[in-house]
């Protein structure tokens, strides 16, 4: 008798375990990862600099386009394409995501599309059209490129997607510190600054962590974030840079693991000291170290639900140039302003005016009850990740830049009041006709409060 209750009891604990077991996979998260490479095929023009004058000449490491696709258990699912790129212009960005919806079947709120900044990648359809001056030749590869990128990220969001699976998501945070305020602090002074604890000026060195495991604990995909320039190689050779060593590090170090990078608002700030290959290997191993130290310490179960809002705003620029002054600037002896002059002209052309405002890129995530990401379009400030996780409510709020379109710098009021790179002589490169307006900041952020309140159901 007792052996027969044994045997009993045993046979009521693996049926308990099983039913579990199968419970939390019906109940849970799914995920599903996937990777692609897009390192060019052939050397092309490379993005960033506009000191380069040929070709890239070699690689250090490949460039990737990676997809996390995520699915609550209502079934409702986002993904995340990840870029090693300095960035991508709106027609590129909307004729994926257009690809991606017909594919997979979501709506354009649940694609985001997410640049590592790197210096070290690409040109991307017209992404800082007027830094370069491209023959015939250069233009069709860069054409050739874009179409092979746009193929390669609809690719690996379709496999993302095939790969779901139970999981098991959790977020939380670390903090790296290699990222320096770029206005505040000139690059030749920083190691002693540093040292001396006087570096200055707004900084973010949260790093974001959602960590994707399956039910038996095993690690699958990490996401991670950081709020710093990817600029500490300037040569000749494909990378990824200190965010490319990054993920290299991260999937050293836990295989069979995908690293996922998304830039934060890290326009104004850089990694110095800076210019070697072995400080972006440094900077790398920080930034998965800080990874690493999330990972270890308590994080923050997923639970509840998926929300997604994409939203585009009317954002306004500042007094538009008349023809006239454009047709001025074509005689500058400034390249860039005459190149921009000469992109201006064909947009009155086309459309018969300048727009006196862009179509500007929001969108956030609620991922479960605790966590939101905000992707924003463009060169995003410090100022507005500072701002914003100050403003609004719930434990783990994080803002990302460079995603969907990176059209221009979006300076803070008092970047924009202040002037310089990130406030004004940046926007050449872009092709806009002028600077942005006074307003740039409060429309920005309440539009951000707007969706948030959408999602929160208030």
């Amino acid at each position: 008798m007792r052996m027969g209750r044994v045997v009993c009891w045993v046979l009521v604990a693996l049926f308990t375990v099983l039913f579990e077991n199968r419970a939390s996979a019906e109940d849970s998260w799914q995920a599903g990862v996937a990777t692609k490479v897009i390192t060019p095929p052939q050397f092309m023009w490379m993005s960033g600099y506009a000191s380069r004058d040929k070709p890239a000449q070699g690689k250090i490491h490949d460039l990737y386009a990676k997809a996390l696709t995520l699915q609550d258990p209502s079934g409702k699912a986002c993904v995340i394409v990840t870029l090693d790129l300095v960035g991508i212009d709106r027609r590129t960005s909307q004729t994926i995501c257009e690809k991606i919806q017909q594919s997979l079947g979501v709506e354009r709120s649940q694609i985001a599309l997410a640049t590592s900044h790197t210096h070290s990648g690409p040109v991307v359809g017209t992404n800082l059209l007027a830094m370069y001056s491209l023959d015939e030749a250069n233009q069709k590869l860069v054409q050739d490129y874009t179409a092979f990128l746009i193929d390669s990220v609809v690719a690996v969001a379709k496999d993302s997607k095939a790969n779901l699976g139970p999981a098991i998501l959790k977020s939380g945070e670390g903090q790296a510190t290699f990222a320096v305020n770029r206005r505040n602090n000139r690059e030749a002074d920083v190691p002693m600054l540093r040292e001396a604890g006087q570096l200055v000026g707004p900084v973010d060195h949260d790093v974001p962590v959602l960590s994707v495991r399956t039910l038996d604990g095993k690690l699958k995909a990490v996401l991670f974030g950081y709020a710093c320039h990817a600029t500490v190689l300037s040569g000749m050779e494909w990378c990824g840079d200190w965010p490319g060593f990054a993920q290299v590090e991260l999937e050293k170090n836990h295989p069979g693991t995908v690293a996922l990078f998304w830039a934060g608002c890290g326009a104004d700030q850089n990694p110095l000291p800076r210019r070697t290959v072995e400080l972006a290997q440094e900077y790398g191993r920080q930034a998965a170290a800080a990874v690493d130290r999330a990972l270890a310490g308590p994080m923050t179960p997923v639970k509840g639900s998926l929300k997604t809002v994409y939203q585009e705003i009317d954002l306004a620029l500042d007094t538009l140039p008349t023809k006239e002054q454009v047709e001025n600037d074509l005689k500058s002896s400034d390249v860039y302003i005459a190149r921009r002059a000469k992109w201006l002209m064909k947009k009155i052309a086309e459309d018969g005016k300048l727009s006196p405002t862009y179509p500007y890129p929001i969108q956030t995530w609620a991922i479960g009850d605790a966590t939101t990401l905000t992707f924003l379009g463009g060169e995003v400030v410090v100022d507005f990740a500072v701002r914003l996780r100050s403003e609004l409510p719930g434990a783990h709020n994080w803002i990302a830049g460079y995603s969907n379109d990176v059209m221009a710098y979006i300076p803070s009021r008092r970047v924009l009041m202040e002037g310089g790179y990130e406030g004004a002589s940046a926007m050449i490169y872009y092709g806009l006709p002028t600077i942005w307006s006074t307003d740039v900041e409060e429309h920005i952020v309440r539009t951000v409060h707007a969706i948030r309140k959408t999602l929160d159901g208030k």
